[in-house]
């Protein structure tokens, strides 16, 4: 009696994660299966962590933005049939991760734009036609890259002003002897102090 109590209180658990407008139909196997053809939708909706298929067929994305699909570990298959896609290099993420996970989705997603690759399938694309790549890491990355280089730039001046300083400052340059006390005891005393 257990069992079925569980199983009803997980697919609760998974519908309620559903993201919003989609479908997430209960009992379709280990993993969540969701559902958001034909929404009109203009950008992927936030992904349950255990979703394993994604339907987007019959959309209006243009693009998916690079990590979009990386959130979910147990994604491994996805549907992007039927939306106008603009095949530049914002396209580039979702063909390679396609190539990976699902070629026949891969197969079935066709170039609404640019006019000179329109309808040309997503898997026939050449890295030339897609254009001049300039950023192919995502947004993320580059804002760690610049904060790590500003970092380290500000590090590499304060070390440059810290060696100027010393060398143009004087230096206190004390002589200290160790010697017997009248009373049997060290006593450290300075001898000379030289300017520099």
């Amino acid at each position: 009696s257990v069992l079925p109590i569980a199983s009803v209180l997980l697919s609760a658990a998974l519908v309620a994660a559903c993201p919003a407008r989609c479908r997430c139909p209960a009992g379709s196997g280990p993993g969540l299966r969701v559902d958001c053809s034909s929404l009109q939708l203009r950008a992927v909706p936030a992904l349950p962590s255990g979703t394993r298929s994604l339907d987007l067929r019959n959309n209006s994305l243009r693009w998916v933005p690079a990590g979009a699909l990386d959130g979910p570990h147990s994604l491994s298959s996805v549907e992007v049939a039927g939306n106008p896609w603009h095949c530049d290099c914002r396209i580039l993420y979702l063909k390679l991760w396609l190539q990976d996970f699902s070629a026949p989705a891969l197969s079935s997603a066709r170039c609404a734009s640019p006019e000179r690759l329109r309808m040309r399938a997503l898997a026939e694309l050449t890295g030339n036609e897609l254009g001049t790549c300039k950023r192919l890491l995502p947004v993320r990355c580059l804002e760690f890259f610049w904060r790590d280089l500003f970092l380290i730039a500000g590090a590499i001046v304060t070390l440059l002003l810290a060696a100027w300083a010393l060398k143009f400052s004087k230096k206190l340059v004390c002589q200290l002897k160790l010697s017997r006390g009248g009373g049997g005891g060290w006593l450290l005393r300075r001898l000379t102090s030289k300017n520099h």
